[in-house]
């Protein structure tokens, strides 16, 4: 111990890295890192993660005013980052310094208040307990950050040893963890909501759309900008010998010869798409403020960059702007302004968006990222982390093991639970997610090589000033997505992507896609996805590989969301029975009689919500057994199950849902849900009845099947469960 109090800093330590072990990523040397006296840390190079953001891994101690505070953060953090405490703690990955830099900053600012200095040795158990008691006091904190918060305090005892401070040296409220004090209680479940289905859907639907459909339009507008940027370059570099006067006569010529071709096509004069910095055009005409004339575009066609010598502007009074004014009442306006052509919306008969200018380009551009972004988190059940991994070449295709089968793989980096540098990985997929991908790899060309990166997810923007990979940026962008396609496709009846069950907008973040398909692969396998895909088949490809391995944890998160979908799906069984719905198929009587135990034993009062967590516990065992169907939903119990009876080599602990006998199995309850079902097969069987080719035996095996049918839908008709219509 050099001294009790944080305040005295050591200058022995000035010179040590502050990452004395850490793994570094390739083309960094140890010996350049930042040192232990720096005024900021920066510990980017020891950071693997590709979606990790600067400020992140950055610790600015300039910021923080009063050297004491100052000193004790710099011990506390070295010691973090450098110690190993077995049993404890590990060292603190440099991805997560930001954030514990703030949480130790809020105690020690804590303790510098009440003792005028940062002094450990001085601490005592009634200090920690008024630390504790003012965190509490914010009702808007939770209590899971709250036990976060204090974790700081039970650290500074566990690393007494490894800070020149010596740390606290009693055990704070005696041993008792952070969390018991904080008064937070761990919860199993995933708090992490699940996107409503009718968010999803759509969503879905209009992503797949944008990458299939709408991709192609916005990279030929790309491809339409760059040869008329390099287009104009030209016209300057031959317009460089002339004097201004000259310049201006061949720029008037250009735009005269401009109008004179949107003349002849029957097109109008382009203006943006809106109005920017406040500046709107009153139509000469029609006296309408609609946004200004797109004089970027006009500048590309006649040869001005007006970035580089804004005085030649064609809009200034030395340039054209009577002719403009002219073209304008002759021609009219077009929004945007560019040639490539829109392609049609076949719902509307419309283009699907109006034409291209510059700055509509850069949106789409984002947009069809943040289209791909959903269809490569959500069917893959990939981790943020590990999406924003992919780079360029990470797609494969390959048969599958029986040779039949093609399958698409895409290589990226699994981090939780792994070491700082992460762990290459393999997922298998399915199409639509390798279409994402073969888009992404060309709209993020551009903007990744004049960073010199290969990600998949660079920030499209051009700048120099801006950060190179989009990292937590996804989250605004995905939001503002959904508010993109309620602008171009709502309806005066519907919009394009519905609101929230509060009536707001929902705000998508990147935790629920993984969440949200476990669940749906978890209890609606045979669920349908924006009309064209099936939960099936993102559940066969998501466990084939290593998405479905332990390492991964994607299958885990699915059988955590199966339990607690049977007992969402239980639970709607209990309600529909207290409002006298009944139940048919042979499993029927069973399951009726054990909700009724438990609606006797709970005596809920009419028209009220009984006890849920009492009525969870006592249905959870009737829930653990309950497979949802398309025909039937099984209450699995492996003694009776007649799909395990013919089956050669069983797994007895899930049934058998292609060798469901729905009519016959005692397992098999069936609901009104299941009945669109029966009455497609039913329709069926009808029409094969009409074959003359049937023998005579054929004919006798559908009427008996027919039979059978028409039983369960006459059972059905009357006083049935009227649950969610989402079948898996």
């Amino acid at each position: 111990m050099i001294n009790a109090s944080a305040a005295s800093h050591d200058h022995r330590l000035d010179d040590r890295p502050t990452l004395a072990s850490a793994p570094l990523k390739p083309g960094f040397d140890r010996g350049s890192l930042s040192r232990y006296g720096d005024a900021s840390w920066d510990l980017g190079p020891a950071v693997f993660r590709e979606n990790a953001r600067r400020c992140h891994v950055t610790v600015h101690f300039g910021s923080v005013e009063d050297p004491g505070i100052r000193e004790a953060l710099r011990q506390f953090l070295y010691a973090r980052l450098n110690s190993d405490v077995p049993g404890h703690r590990k060292k603190l990955p440099p991805a997560s310094v930001r954030q514990v830099f703030n949480r130790a900053r809020r105690f020690f600012e804590f303790v510098h208040a009440e003792l005028g200095t940062v002094d450990l040795q001085r601490l005592d158990q009634s200090l920690l307990d008024r630390y504790a008691r003012h965190l509490k006091a914010d009702r808007n904190r939770r209590p899971v950050v709250n036990s976060q918060l204090l974790e700081v305090v039970t650290d500074l005892y566990i690393y007494r040893d490894h800070l020149p401070s010596g740390g606290i040296r009693f055990p704070p409220w005696s041993g008792r963890p952070p969390a018991r004090v904080a008064g937070y209680r761990f919860m199993r479940e995933n708090l992490t909501p699940r996107i409503p289905e009718a968010i999803i859907t759509p969503l879905l639907a209009w992503s797949l759309r944008y990458v299939t459909d709408f991709a192609p339009d916005i990279f030929a507008a790309r491809e339409e900008l760059e040869r008329l940027e390099a287009h104009c370059a030209a016209l300057i570099r031959s317009d460089a010998a002339l004097d201004r006067k000259e310049r201006r006569d061949r720029q008037r010529d250009r735009l005269l010869a401009y109008f004179d071709r949107l003349r002849r096509s029957g097109r109008g004069v382009p203006i943006w798409a809106t109005a920017h910095n406040g500046a709107v055009l009153c139509h000469p005409v029609t006296g309408q403020a609609i946004p200004p004339v797109n004089s970027h575009l006009l500048h590309l066609y006649i040869g001005i960059d007006a970035s580089a010598d804004p005085h030649m502007h064609i809009q200034l009074s030395s340039g054209a702007p009577d002719f403009i004014d002219a073209a304008v009442r002759e021609l009219g306006v077009e929004t945007g302004g560019m040639d490539t052509p829109i392609s049609i919306l076949p719902e509307t008969g419309q283009p699907w968006r109006p034409r291209f200018d510059i700055k509509t380009l850069a949106q789409e551009e984002r947009m069809l990222q943040s289209a791909a972004y959903i269809l490569c988190a959500y069917l893959t059940g990939m981790r943020d982390c590990e999406v924003q991994a992919m780079q360029r070449g990470c797609l494969s295709i390959a048969r599958s093991g029986d040779g039949v089968i093609m399958r698409h793989r895409v290589r990226s980096v699994a981090y939780k639970g792994k070491s700082g540098q992460g762990e290459p990985a393999e997922w298998v997929t399915i199409e639509p997610v390798a279409q994402a991908i073969d888009v992404l790899e060309r709209l993020s060309l551009r903007a990744a090589s004049a960073r010199g990166l290969t990600t998949l997810w660079p920030v499209l923007a051009a700048k120099s000033v801006c950060k190179d990979h989009l990292s937590a940026e996804i989250v605004r962008q995905l939001n503002r997505y959904r508010d993109h396609l309620n602008d171009l496709f709502r309806t005066a009846v519907n919009p394009a992507v519905p609101d929230g069950p509060e009536g707001t907008p929902w705000r998508i973040t990147t935790r629920q896609f993984r969440r949200t398909i476990a669940w749906h692969i978890a209890n609606r396998p045979f669920g349908t996805i924006a009309g064209m895909i099936q939960y099936k088949h993102a559940s066969v490809a998501t466990f084939e590989g290593y998405a479905g391995s332990s390492a991964s944890g994607f299958r885990a998160e699915v059988e955590n969301q199966r339990a607690l979908g049977q007992l969402d799906d239980v639970l709607t069984y209990f309600d529909d029975r207290q409002t006298g719905s009944t139940l048919s198929g042979p499993a029927a009587p069973r399951i009726s009689k054990a909700l009724d135990t438990a609606a006797a034993e709970l005596a809920p009062l009419p028209a009220m919500i009984a006890d849920r967590a009492r009525l969870r516990t006592m249905l959870a065992s009737l829930a653990r057994t309950l497979h949802v169907g398309v025909l039937a939903d099984c209450f699995f119990d492996p003694g009776t199950a007649m799909c395990l009876k013919q089956a050669t080599s069983i797994d007895s602990r899930m049934p058998l849902t292609a060798l469901c006998q729905p009519t016959r199995c005692p397992n098999a309850c069936i609901t009104a849900r299941h009945r669109p079902a029966w009455t497609r097969i039913a329709d069926d069987t009808r029409s094969l009845l009409k074959e003359k080719r049937l023998s005579q035996i054929q004919r006798e095996v559908l009427r008996g099947e027919l039979g059978r049918i028409q039983a369960v839908l006459g059972e059905s008709t009357n006083d049935q469960i009227h649950y969610s219509s989402c079948v898996a």
